[in-house]
């Protein structure tokens, strides 16, 4: 049977060293604040804004939810991310998606200043990652690389496959898995004959939000399976990952929930608190 990637018992470890450099930064009067804005009533949204609220607060961070109506013009939002912007308090920002259909999420992410950028996903700091002049991340994709040097799986000459190209996960995942010296395949659904590609990975990371998309059929003995996929099914969270008969084949996996999920609010936190250290000269 494969071994578990604990992100919930890593992301513990990790809130202990971020509550550390938090106390340094409050002990020299520097209170790391974190702007979210939520805007209409998804009500994952809504979860996911309260679940990073009580993290933040755990670690000593700051938060400031500005909660907008669903009817929300873009050009209220973009004079809110000017106004947060220049106000020296705020180290964060970030919007959290989706966004109505009035509004170009693109246009929002590109007002936000780089320097604030929560998220990693402003075009400059996009751009930035795939230099490998970076000092942001998305954070699930950067969850996912701390996971694999937590437990010591080297990345070098490996061949990664990662399902799925969002912005948010494949996309930056595939450019920091390249600067650890992975020769990446980056998969997606015009993709054919996906077996063909997942059988020859050392290591598999599957964000395509598809429940049972993996099979044992689908992996070589002894590759790490990495699982980002959200799927409800009969009232229970599962992953793509079909875990019960894919754990015996793999030599690492994630389990859903308690892998990935629980990194990807540590490691916005981490961004945060990096933000905070960044404007302060404290690099």
């Amino acid at each position: 049977m494969g071994q578990i990637l604990d992100g919930k018992a890593f992301a513990n470890l990790k809130a202990d060293k971020l509550k550390e450099k938090v106390k340094k930064l409050k002990a020299d009067g520097i209170q790391p604040l974190f702007c979210v804005i939520n805007i209409g009533d998804d009500s994952a949204s809504k979860i996911y804004v309260r679940t990073k609220k009580r993290r933040a607060k755990k670690i000593g961070i700051e938060q400031k939810i500005y909660q907008l109506p669903a009817n929300e013009q873009e050009s209220d939002v973009i004079k809110l991310i000017d106004q947060l912007n220049v106000d020296p308090k705020v180290n964060g920002i970030m919007v959290q998606l989706p966004v109505p259909d009035q509004i170009d999420e693109n246009h929002l992410l590109s007002r936000i200043d780089p320097e604030k950028d929560v998220d990693g996903l402003t075009p400059a700091s996009a751009g930035r990652l795939w230099q490998g002049t970076h000092f942001v991340e998305p954070a699930t994709a950067a969850g996912i690389i701390g996971l694999l040097e937590h437990y010591q799986i080297d990345l070098d000459g490996k061949n990664m496959v990662i399902i799925g190209r969002s912005n948010i996960v494949g996309k930056p995942l595939a450019a920091l898995a390249l600067e650890k010296n992975a020769t990446v395949s980056l998969l997606h659904h015009h993709t054919q004959n996906l077996k063909e590609y997942t059988q020859k990975a050392d290591i598999i990371v599957s964000a395509a939000g598809q429940a049972n998309l993996i099979t044992a059929d689908m992996i070589k003995p002894g590759a790490v399976v990495i699982d980002v996929g959200i799927n409800h099914v009969n009232g229970h969270l599962v992953g793509d990952v079909a875990f019960d008969e894919v754990k015996d084949k793999a030599s690492w996996i994630t389990p859903v929930p308690g892998g990935v999920g629980p990194l990807t609010v540590e490691y916005l936190m981490e961004q945060v608190v990096k933000l905070t250290r960044r404007a302060n000269g404290r690099q």
